[in-house]
């Protein structure tokens, strides 16, 4: 039995549409049978995990917000995937205006520092809600250059997210009509 049919049989046992790959649905229909459901406290209702919506650190969930929904689940199985492999990630940029890419495209530029970009406004996924930029932490520091930042990507990829040429960058491929080409 190779990996994609152990997927397969998961999938099936879990009760989530089967097609061989591991994505946000399967590992929060595995996470939802492997974790009990904690009662709620204070009057807070307990997030709706069967729908993708567990929640993960505030900084990360601000971040997340700025997203369209359809790509929420995508940054927080992220999340949660990195951290089952012992990495510790965060959502650090999503949503942006044109005038702030913009900005980010000026720097290295017209203006002082290093290039962060190749796409002005207009050009960049975050335009659209559908590109989030990750860290890497580790002990509530943040990494600008670290190997795990491959480790990531990998794991992404395998979510069907598309890794960025910088390294940090995640950009969902299961929205369509969006010009791909940079940040």
């Amino acid at each position: 039995m190779n990996l994609t049919d152990i997927i397969r049989a998961v999938q099936k046992a879990v009760g989530v549409d089967v097609d061989g790959k591991a994505g946000p649905q399967t590992w929060q229909a595995i996470y939802n049978r492997l974790v009990p459901q904690a009662p709620t406290t204070g009057g807070a209702p307990t997030p709706d995990v069967s729908a993708g919506d567990t929640k993960v650190d505030d900084r990360s969930e601000e971040t997340i917000a700025t997203l369209l929904p359809e790509v929420r689940p995508y940054a927080r199985a992220l999340i949660n995937k990195a951290a089952a492999t012992g990495i510790t990630i965060k959502a650090i940029s999503g949503l942006q205006t044109y005038a702030e890419q913009d900005e980010l495209y000026a720097q290295g530029r017209t203006k002082p520092g290093h290039k962060v970009t190749n796409a002005p406004g207009g050009h960049s996924n975050h335009n659209f809600g559908i590109a989030f930029d990750i860290g890497v932490f580790e002990e509530n520091k943040w990494l600008p250059e670290s190997p795990k930042y491959k480790a990531v990507g990998a794991l992404g990829v395998d979510l069907g997210l598309e890794w960025g040429a910088t390294g940090q960058r995640l950009t969902t491929n299961r929205i369509s009509n969006c010009d791909r080409t940079g940040r």
